[in-house]
């Protein structure tokens, strides 16, 4: 398959701000882990939301201590950084400031994507990237201790987090990849698969929609023991104990020999928590057990296919997350690598389907060569 080269780079390669607009941005950047939690304070402490509630009239920093029970020093120091960042209006009438909610304050509050970031970054990644240099020099996610010193990926801790870790986390990672579902679905049962592997199957999600969408399919998912267990638990939920099984183990692991002849293999958001030497050896894996008529299937969100730059932006953050946090190894990745990666496991690229969901997630579509 002819593949385009990246289509979106522009913007990251011209500079069209002014200088004094350049150092308010690095000032932002020296401040941001104050700003930060300055803005988680006023969503904890409900100013935020009172400021809300007030409308466009707005409200005063006496009626927002009556309301919130917060001091009237605290309310001020919060504000004034949240004016500060735009995230607040500070409006006079009749000599009397008011403060109402912006539209990145609105943003903050209200859009589902800032908010599974925001608690994400807040609940898993905060405290453990200010080990982000150790962990690149060490290629070891240095930043996981904050949750036990035993673990050496994210991945093996998942089922040991506290409760509202786990939340964020998996709502972080069910947020993205679910969207593009409906879309991926009619594409995946084109061409009818009768017996599917899941790796990195995670919860079953995508088992349980693909049995809802196809009444023929039986789904194996493939992934660590902890998260096969949580798999099984939810697949019997949904009342598909008989269509999906189970397939515990290390895909990395030498002894990990995966079942023979697939009709389809699934991966989503998967293949982006290995490096790219990973990703290639997970392939050929797969590649030994593929028919020449197995469809592998990818579903990534690629950096460098994105519509608007806020989108391009949150996945380079999360490549951060990978570095101190998940693994130490692996990233968001951009189009041409992840494929080369997947076509040296002995695959060619037949099909992409880009945009899919309101993420702009690719599904990547190979066959061997």
């Amino acid at each position: 398959m002819k593949r385009n080269s990246d289509f979106s780079l522009e913007k990251f390669s011209t500079e069209k701000i002014h200088a004094v607009d350049a150092k308010f941005e690095a000032q932002k950047i020296a401040f941001a882990p104050l700003a930060f939690q300055a803005i988680r304070a006023l969503l904890d402490l409900g100013i935020m939301k009172a400021i809300s509630d007030s409308g466009e009239d707005g409200i005063t920093v006496d009626e927002l201590v009556k309301k919130t029970g917060v001091s009237e020093y605290g309310v001020k120091v919060l504000t004034e950084m949240a004016v500060g960042m735009h995230v607040l209006l500070l409006k006079n009438k009749n000599k009397t400031e008011y403060l109402s909610l912006g539209k990145i304050g609105w943003f903050l509050l209200e859009d589902n994507l800032t908010k599974v970031n925001f608690n994400f970054t807040n609940d898993i990644c905060y405290k453990g990237a200010f080990d982000l240099t150790d962990s690149i020099k060490s290629s070891k996610p240095e930043g996981l201790k904050v949750f036990g010193d035993q673990w050496t990926t994210v991945y093996e801790a998942l089922s040991t987090l506290p409760p509202k870790e786990k939340k964020s986390w998996f709502e972080f990672d069910h947020f993205y990849s679910d969207i593009a579902f409906p879309e991926a679905l009619p594409i995946v049962y084109k061409n009818k698969p009768k017996k599917l592997f899941d790796i990195g199957g995670n919860t079953a999600k995508w088992a349980i929609a693909s049995c809802r969408f196809d009444p023929d399919v039986k789904v194996t998912i493939v992934d660590l023991p902890g998260q096969t267990a949580v798999a099984e638990k939810n697949a019997e939920e949904a009342g598909f104990k008989d269509r999906i099984t189970t397939f515990a183990g290390n895909i990395l692991a030498d002894s990990t020999v995966l079942p023979p002849e697939p009709d389809a293999v699934w991966m989503s958001q998967f293949l982006d928590c290995f490096s790219l030497h990973q990703i290639t050896k997970i392939l050929k894996k797969v590649h030994s057990v593929a028919t020449d008529k197995t469809d592998v299937y990818v579903l990534e969100p690629l950096w460098d296919k994105q519509k608007f730059e806020a989108e391009s932006y949150s996945l380079q953050a999360t490549s951060l997350y990978f570095t101190c946090i998940a693994n130490g190894n692996s990233k968001m990745y951009r189009y041409e690598e992840l494929v080369n990666a997947i076509e040296e496991a002995g695959f060619e690229l037949k099909t992409a389907h880009h945009n899919l969901g309101s993420n702009c997630y690719s599904l990547l579509v190979f066959r061997k060569k």
